[in-house]
């Protein structure tokens, strides 16, 4: 298992930011590994914020990460080990044309980040989930992708729920209800939820809702409208904020 966290390592303190590296065999004992990423390209100058990685098919692992620029604009970069015969994965490279996905018009240049785990819709295209908002409503934008270099924006937003503020480190992912097992992040259809899960940035706490995800008009909906992301349920409910999940 391999544990990507954010991490500064001159502080106790948020800036800084780097990805922090761990690897273990049973989720219990860990080992420190060197870090994995620093700012030190102009696209994250300012931080290396949260991402997520993707196992392809093929084997290949696709990492994407929000890199908060020279400028302090919110802008999605493209990472991959060098080497994946290493067990270990202590080389990873950035992309030479970072970054892959810059705020889209409407968008605040420092509202727009976190990409999900990628999953592939039914016209066989990987789409990816970033957290955002309009004003006060927080929102889910998706974008589709068949190389993970170039990107298109979906038409519309996922999920919006109004005064809940920007979105963080947003999750999404299927359970099966009716059985007990873990799924891909691309399984739909018949028995199947979704879990969308926001962590709001106003105030510091993560929420998710279970509901129906309909890939063709890219919509999801929550099963109790009165259970929304943001206003219903939370995934814990002591000092909890800016999960990530993780499909075994």
């Amino acid at each position: 298992y391999h544990l990507f966290y954010q991490y500064n390592p001159d502080s106790a303190i948020w800036g800084n930011i780097t990805w922090g590296h761990a690897v273990s065999i049973d989720l219990i004992h860990w080992l420190y590994l060197p870090i994995a990423m620093v700012p030190d390209h102009w696209y994250d100058y300012n931080g290396v914020w949260t991402g997520s990685a993707t196992l392809l098919p093929d084997g290949q692992i696709i990492i994407l990460y929000t890199g908060d620029t020279d400028d302090y604009v919110q802008v999605q970069n493209l990472a991959y080990p060098a080497n994946l015969s290493d067990p270990l994965l202590l080389d990873l490279v950035k992309y030479e044309g970072n970054p892959v996905i810059v705020p889209p018009p409407g968008i605040g240049i420092k509202d727009f980040r976190n990409p999900t785990t990628a999953w592939v819709g039914p016209d066989g295209k990987w789409r990816v989930a970033i957290g955002s908002k309009v004003n006060s409503t927080g929102i889910t934008l998706v974008y589709q992708t068949t190389n993970f270099t170039s990107y298109e924006l979906l038409e519309g937003v996922m999920h919006a729920v109004p005064g809940t503020g920007m979105w963080e480190c947003v999750d999404f992912y299927p359970v099966s209800t009716n059985g007990t097992n873990g799924l891909d992040t691309s399984v739909n259809g018949p028995g199947i939820k979704h879990v969308l899960k926001a962590s709001l940035d106003d105030e510091k706490k993560d929420f998710y809702a279970l509901g129906t995800y309909d890939p063709i008009n890219n919509k999801w909906t929550p099963d109790d409208p009165e259970l929304d992301v943001g206003i219903g349920l939370r995934v814990d409910y002591g000092k909890y904020y800016a999960s990530k999940t993780f499909y075994d």
